[in-house]
């Protein structure tokens, strides 16, 4: 018997959707019930994890789910990319507590958007701003029986509309000047999002730091988070503190020395080693795992980047 145009089953092993979707790299996702809902390019998505894969449910029928799996990214051999991570202690502790957390494969303009308003914001906060900014500039979309009105995300032509006093509204405080600019820029082709796929990443990473908010941080978490580039290594607070107390615990590497250190020592697929060691450390501090050693599993809460990849520099 088939199932319904709108339900799939995506096979997976390996995955932890929970950790994925909590670890500070989207942030329109909500649980109920070990259940996830999200928005994945305009359309509603209901997610469950089972033991060999991900159900998955959309109001409207789906010629095809390769959307999905493309943004899980299900079909990735994880553990070829784990095997790429430098055999140290830190990264075999890393591992070990968050085995199955994966990057996803987001949109660019709305991970970019996203970005831009996670500067210096907690999570929670983050979530309330792009709420309220889908509800006043995006379209109504097609949802189940009770759950409410959901909102597709801005594109950056509908943003570039707004006035900055109606981003403001949207308790973006002054980031809503550099969302503005960055919406008129992107709209108006002087910077090519789509193109960026094609260009290097040091390219793909000057575009993006032309754009106004968009430091070196920030480009970095786009770059790896909607574009897939391995090479590129968000420095946050957090891993600027997995780095400092699980790599130089005697010693206080100065930022050139800790650059130097990110680009030679973690492989061809550094990013997402960067993500394990960042939910790792975030673990650490939240349970009191220990730094090495371990194989408890994270308490998945939606505090993701809290306090971390969204409170210092851009």
């Amino acid at each position: 018997m088939h199932a319904p145009a709108n339900q799939t089953f995506l096979p997976v092993r390996d995955y932890d959707l929970a950790a994925t979707l909590t670890s500070g790299q989207a942030f329109r996702w909500r649980e109920r019930d070990g259940r996830w809902e999200g928005i994945i390019a305009g359309r509603w998505v209901h997610l469950r994890q089972d033991d060999d894969g991900i159900a998955a449910e959309t109001t409207a029928p789906q010629e095809n789910w390769h959307w999905l799996s493309d943004y899980l990214q299900t079909s990735l051999d994880l553990n070829s990319v784990l095997l790429t991570f430098p055999d140290d202690e830190p990264m075999r502790a890393s591992v070990a507590a968050c085995r199955g957390l994966r990057l996803l494969r987001q949109e660019p303009w709305e991970c970019l958007a996203s970005f831009i308003l996670s500067s210096t914001k907690q999570i929670v906060q983050i979530q309330q701003i792009v709420g309220l900014l889908c509800e006043r500039f995006g379209t109504t979309l097609d949802v189940p029986p009770g759950c409410g009105r959901v909102y597709s995300f801005p594109n950056a032509p509908q943003l570039a509309k707004a006035a900055e006093s109606e981003l403001r509204a949207c308790k973006m405080g002054f980031r809503a000047p550099n969302l503005l600019a960055a919406a008129r820029q992107v709209s108006e082709g002087k910077v090519n999002l789509e193109a960026l796929h094609r260009c290097s990443v040091e390219e793909a990473r000057e575009q993006l730091t032309q754009l106004p908010g968009v430091g070196p941080k920030i480009a970095n978490c786009v770059l790896l988070f909607a574009y897939g580039f391995q090479q590129a290594f968000p420095v946050d607070v957090w891993v600027m503190k997995a780095l400092r107390q699980l790599y130089f615990p005697k010693r206080r590497p100065n930022p050139q020395r800790l650059r130097r250190f990110v680009s030679t020592h973690f492989g061809p697929n550094a990013g997402y080693a960067q993500q394990y060691l960042f939910h790792y450390i975030r673990l650490m501090h939240r349970t009191g795992v220990p730094a090495s050693g371990t194989t408890r599993r994270a308490n998945h809460t939606r505090t993701g980047r809290a306090g971390g990849r969204h409170s210092k520099g851009n």
